[in-house]
């Protein structure tokens, strides 16, 4: 059976990572945009990441450029103003893409096993998110305007 740790992924700093890394903790994975009008959830998704990553939790960002060319930078410009402006600190990647044959191979995985609206496995926009369990399943997906304080309802409590 594959898991999310059987995928791995360069980071924004250029580096592949095994996402194995992360065994046993709950993920969240999201594809991120710094132009979108969902970009200010980043604050929400760093305020997630820092109250529950004690807890077993994870925020994994992945930038993406397929939607409305809203996330133009290279990895360098998308690092500074996640830094500067929103102060992120959860791991980020480097950019991919989530739909067409060019896919990276995780979200083709994860579109596949965590379908949307309808049985879609198409990501519609920036900011959709896959909960991870900790066996590496997943177990929900979330539409782009589903906020991260209301995901934070789904995530372990302890």
């Amino acid at each position: 059976m594959t898991s999310v740790y059987d995928f791995s992924a360069r980071d924004i700093d250029g580096n592949e990572r095994p996402l194995a890394e992360w065994r046993g903790r709950t993920l969240l994975i999201v594809n991120v945009a710094s132009k979108c009008g969902f970009t200010p959830q980043y604050e929400g998704l760093e305020a997630l990441w820092r109250e529950h990553r004690d807890r077993g939790v994870t925020v994994l960002g992945f930038p993406c450029d397929q939607f409305g060319h809203q996330e133009p930078g290279d990895e360098a410009e998308i690092r500074s103003f996640c830094s500067t402006r929103y102060d992120v600190s959860f791991p980020m990647f480097a950019k991919i893409e989530v739909n067409g044959e060019v896919a990276h191979p995780l979200y083709k995985w994860l579109k596949h096993e965590g379908k949307g609206i309808l049985g879609s496995e198409a990501i519609k926009w920036n900011f959709t998110k896959f909960l991870i369990g900790p066996d590496g399943q997943v177990r929900k997906r979330y539409a782009p305007t589903d906020t991260p304080a209301k995901i934070a309802r789904d995530l372990p409590a302890s």
